[in-house]
């Protein structure tokens, strides 16, 4: 596997990310980013971000929870942010990303009575090391994200976007990111977004990850994920989905979650007002404070 590791030099003078570098080794060669907020010894909540972001993703979210008393964790996806970079599309996998989570989590930080939480493909990676680990997890936080099997259609937006990425010649990340997003983006946070790909070559992972989504019954990593749809409806954590209301990716998924998962029923979902797809950046502080209510609640 040829690995590619962005100069450090990047992500100077990151706009409101003082959070203190961490790296672990994860398998493969690889090492993997994190950084985290709140008292060491607080309730662990693991922020996962999707494509083609990072964990700069959640700088509004953090505070939130560290001042409830938690301990926020936001990973880099391999392939993303500061963690390293496979550079060839067929080192990028569903199974090894969900693995490659795992082994941070799990292994290296030795997490346990964890609240996972994920957006985008940080859910579709964080449903599946939650319904294959559930001893290790307390709650599940749901926000514009699901777990698809190829069994139900993908909108066509969706499909719009999956094409877009997979066929660009430059792909334009801090672009991407704005498009999902209801806010305006000033120019020195699209630059943070772009800051993980000096050039082309850095980009496999944001390019590859749309492709790796099962969009038939026979995909790959289909049956996996029914697998973790079984374990997902009967499984007696507390979930709360945390849409925004202006997803079309992913919105049409919020009621499913909220009907199929035993854990979610009773509890008050949130809609969170005038966000986009990334509605971290559209409505941080309000998300990490409904976050913050339901682990001190649940």
């Amino acid at each position: 596997m040829r690995i590619l590791r962005t100069p450090d030099d990047r992500f100077a003078d990151l706009p409101g990310f003082p959070y203190e570098l961490r790296y672990a080794e994860v398998g493969d060669g690889l090492r993997m980013a994190y950084v985290e907020a709140g008292p060491a010894g607080g309730e662990p909540v693991v922020l996962l971000h999707g494509e083609p972001s990072w964990s700069f993703l959640y700088r509004h979210v953090m505070p939130e929870l560290a001042a409830a008393g938690l301990r926020a964790i936001a990973p880099d996806l391999i392939g993303f942010g500061r963690s390293d970079k496979p550079a060839d599309l067929a080192d990028h996998t569903y199974a090894r990303h969900v693995e490659w989570t795992r082994a941070l989590l799990l292994d290296a930080l030795g997490l346990d009575g964890m609240t996972v939480v994920g957006q985008d493909w940080g859910g579709l990676i964080g449903l599946r090391v939650a319904a294959e680990h559930p001893e290790r997890v307390a709650r599940i936080v749901a926000a514009n994200t699901g777990l698809p099997t190829g069994d139900i259609p993908m909108p066509e937006v969706w499909h719009r976007f999956r094409n877009a990425v997979l066929k660009a010649p430059v792909l334009d990340v801090g672009r991407l990111v704005q498009a999902g997003c209801a806010s305006e983006l000033p120019k020195e946070v699209r630059a943070a977004y772009d800051a993980p790909f000096p050039d082309e070559s850095y980009k496999a992972g944001p390019r590859a990850m749309p492709g790796l989504v099962p969009i038939a019954p026979g995909d790959p990593a289909a049956p996996a994920n029914r697998a973790a749809w079984q374990v997902l409806t009967t499984l007696d954590r507390p979930v709360l989905v945390a849409f925004s209301d202006g997803d079309p990716i992913t919105g049409g998924m919020a009621p499913i979650l909220r009907k199929s998962l035993q854990g979610a029923a009773g509890l008050r979902h949130p809609v969170i007002k005038g966000a986009g797809h990334f509605l971290q950046e559209d409505a941080g502080p309000e998300l990490g404070r409904q976050i913050a209510l339901f682990v001190t609640s649940t």
